[in-house]
């Protein structure tokens, strides 16, 4: 398993093409903006190394031998219960996305779908795809999982729209390979990726066999860009400053990803025009996802819940009822979500290839949640912080030589602390809630592994409500099967 810093100079080696700011970046491991994302992915890599949490972070690979958590298959229960401690500990260790899990997702739903792909219709994938992960456990890969195509108009299907490449597709088929076109949308982690393990985005009906695709390749391979996405106060991390960043050391990063006549080797090709199967893959990796957040954004309401009390701490007002009230409703909205993810875990169960897979239903009710409840532990965390977060004058004020002294005088809160301690803890809150942390936060709980909508959807379909309405006939004494008239 590689350290961190194997980890960063794997990365510093890779010869890909970024865009930041609309400018090509050389050396995207020194670059500010960048740099806080790469902390955040190396932390996955020091955790494995550190004796206190290494049965969580460390599993066994295809051999036997050890491999990095991130890298692995679940193969049981209490594999998915570890995953959601896992993310949780590293949400708490960064306070932000760490940009590793939906690769992890993406290896375990390719594994059991190319294996009853196999079975069902006599392709070659389940056998690639092994050889495939046995390279990325063996170099301690981070493998980035690309399901969100861009999609241009919603109202239309991918066939339909004014431009086919609105959904990644396969526009020549070679006797060595295939050859894709199109583009991923808000790809975490995707610049400090080895791999972009690339699937289709929705479940592909028997005329769109050219949509119905999965493969692997180098995210340095020819033909791929990624240009980076804005962040709100992004650009303070150009300043040379540390206190305005709320996060100076950890970050992440999304990307709108490239695929310009990229060639795919047939060895890295795990499904092509099997549409019959998309549903499958896009479902399971759904689900896994969901469960993640189930831990990773609990990890980070931890630290956001810890500042909102430190921050009423140093305004002096602890011990107020209604502080302790806010603090134990975050508490319990974080709480309710870890239990989620647990959840979902232990009901898991097996699948043909031998993984397991969570209970989807409770897995959608867990990213459910997740769309709801950081939004009110946010609202909380402002409210405790108080409008002092977004109003206060920056570091640079602070360090002035002329005004600095009465920044520090005028924004002093309870005897004993620092001025800057208390700007600090408000920047912490900013980032987690406005800044750039707020996109993992807030709005990847809401998009994130898929809308609101597609989670109403799933667990609507998946909870059996005519069973429901049986129960509830039987214990009304309603004998009649009759349905009623439209």
């Amino acid at each position: 398993m590689k350290n961190a810093q194997e980890f960063i100079e794997s990365v510093r080696g890779l010869e890909h093409r970024v865009y930041v700011l609309g400018e090509q970046v050389e050396d995207t491991t020194e670059h500010p903006i960048l740099r806080p994302s790469l902390n955040a992915l190396a932390k996955t890599y020091e955790v494995a190394h550190d004796p206190r949490h290494a049965g969580l972070f460390v599993r066994q690979g295809l051999g036997g031998e050890q491999v990095n958590c991130f890298t692995s298959l679940h193969h049981s229960t209490q594999d998915l219960l570890d995953k959601v401690q896992a993310l949780r500990i590293l949400g708490q260790e960064t306070g932000t996305c760490f940009q590793r899990c939906v690769g992890w997702d993406a290896l375990n739903a390719l594994e059991s779908t190319t294996y009853e792909m196999d079975r069902a219709l006599g392709t070659p994938y389940h056998g690639r795809f092994l050889d495939y992960l046995r390279t990325v456990q063996r170099d301690d890969l981070v493998c980035n999982g690309a399901m969100t195509d861009v999609k241009g108009d919603r109202s239309l299907r991918p066939g339909q729209q004014a431009d086919p490449d609105m959904f990644l597709r396969v526009v020549e088929r070679r006797p060595d390979g295939i050859v894709v076109r199109g583009a991923k949308a808000h790809q975490t982690g995707a610049v400090f990726s080895h791999e972009i393990i690339a699937m289709p985005t929705l479940t592909m009906r028997a005329d769109e066999a050219d949509y119905a695709i999965a493969f692997a390749i180098p995210s340095d391979a020819e033909g791929v860009t990624h240009i980076l996405g804005r962040q709100s106060c992004d650009t303070r991390k150009l300043e040379g400053v540390t206190l305005d960043v709320g996060n100076a050391t950890f970050g992440g990063h999304e990307a709108l990803v490239i695929f310009d006549d990229v060639f795919v080797p047939n060895e890295r090709v795990f499904m092509d025009g099997e549409c019959e199967f998309s549903r499958v893959l896009v479902q399971r990796f759904a689900g896994y996802h969901r469960q993640s957040y189930g831990g990773c954004k609990v990890g980070v309401g931890d630290v956001l819940i810890g500042a909102a009390a430190t921050a009423a701490e140093y305004a002096g007002v602890a011990r107020a009822s209604h502080v302790r009230r806010k603090l134990g409703e975050m508490i319990h909205l974080n709480e309710t979500l870890f239990a989620c993810g647990l959840g979902c875990s232990v009901a898991g169960a097996a699948l043909p290839s031998g993984t397991y897979l969570v209970d989807l239903l409770l897995a959608n009710v867990c990213k459910q949640n997740v769309t709801r409840f950081p939004y009110e532990i946010a609202r909380l965390a402002e409210d405790l912080a108080g409008g002092l977060m977004v109003t206060m004058p920056s570091e640079k004020d602070l360090n002035h030589p002329e005004i600095g002294p009465l920044v520090e005088k005028y924004l002093r809160g309870a005897a004993g602390i620092p001025t800057a301690d208390r700007m600090r803890i408000l920047r912490l809150i900013e980032n987690l809630t406005l800044g750039t942390a707020a996109v993992s936060y807030r709005t990847e709980s809401m998009h994130g592994a898929g809308s609101p909508e597609a989670q109403v959807i799933m667990i609507g379909r998946l909870s059996d409500l005519d069973a429901k309405k049986a129960l509830a006939k039987r214990l009304a004494s309603i004998e009649t099967k009759s349905q009623p008239s439209d």
